[in-house]
């Protein structure tokens, strides 16, 4: 799966050399707040199959509900955000913003996750894997996405 994408003005633009490990729609207060929206779609990708084509993305940290921080990457000339860097996840991965694809469509999310802040009127699709907040990876994710995560976690060490 080769996905392109990028930020609202194209300064800063991306593509995707794999496919993401799973895709989550988080229904976590601090992912409403930073999009100011219902939910966010993240792409949980290693960082080395997210490619930068053009632009250089700027950071800022922030502190989540959990404690744990979490770096927002955005474009320094119309600050979307594309990705993030949650420090209490495993591996060294980043979570890409569906939303800056360039076809958004072609990814839909495997599981719905913090459930217990889903806005009231936000109906979930009665096959969608949904968590009231986290879940145990073990549990939920493909072998072979279990395997490069493995993989990815090694190497980070």
């Amino acid at each position: 799966m080769k996905l392109e994408g990028g930020c609202a003005c194209r300064a800063v633009r991306y593509q995707l050399t794999a496919s993401p490990l799973i895709v989550h729609a988080c229904h976590c207060r601090d992912c409403q707040r930073i999009t100011g929206s219902a939910f966010v779609i993240n792409l949980w990708i290693e960082r080395k199959f997210v490619e930068l084509t053009s632009g250089v993305p700027e950071s800022f940290r922030l502190r989540g509900g959990t404690g744990q921080y979490h770096d927002v990457f955005f474009c320094p000339a119309c600050a979307t955000f594309v990705w993030s860097f949650y420090h209490g996840a495993p591996g060294d991965a980043l979570f890409v913003r569906a939303g800056t694809l360039d076809h958004p469509e072609s990814v839909e999310p495997d599981v719905h996750i913090f459930t217990r802040s889903k806005l009231p009127w936000i109906a979930l699709p009665p096959t969608a894997r949904a968590f009231e907040s986290f879940y145990e990876i073990a549990e939920v994710w493909s072998p072979e996405s279990l395997d490069r995560l493995r993989r990815n976690s090694a190497q980070a060490s």
